[in-house]
């Protein structure tokens, strides 16, 4: 399923209020916040995303909404940093993926619904430790 051009629904802005006080959290693991800054304002944003899978030094995130979503760029021209599991890294290295490379890093139920979700776009993150 080509994402390029979606823009997120109304219900998922409205589900991201909500996520937003959960993400990141020891408590919700499968849900990560994502910090930024508008490329053009400045102004700091946080966006929750769900981990698909992961490595010791990366994770991978579906991208429903495409790979143009503002939050992608923020991270591409400024970097940011995620919060998962109760602790906080810088990115580095924000790179699009496709499904295979997600899938070898994978397995039981994750790896059973990404490969039935008809989505290809994925990104990769390499996380270092902030010491927060």
């Amino acid at each position: 399923m080509t994402t390029q051009n979606r823009r997120p629904p109304a219900f998922a802005q409205a589900f991201n209020k909500v996520a937003v006080k959960f993400a990141g959290r020891r408590v919700a693991p499968l849900w990560a916040l994502v910090r930024h800054r508008g490329r053009k304002s400045g102004k700091p944003y946080q966006t929750p995303i769900a981990i698909v899978g992961s490595t010791p030094g990366a994770v991978y995130i579906g991208l429903p909404w495409g790979r143009r979503t503002d939050w992608i760029r923020n991270l591409q021209e400024g970097g940011g940093t995620l919060v998962w599991k109760g602790r906080t890294f810088a990115v580095a290295e924000p790179a699009f993926t496709g499904k295979d490379e997600v899938l070898s890093h994978v397995s039981g139920l994750r790896r059973r619904l990404a490969q039935r979700w008809p989505m290809e776009d994925y990104l990769r993150l390499t996380l270092r430790p902030t010491g927060q």
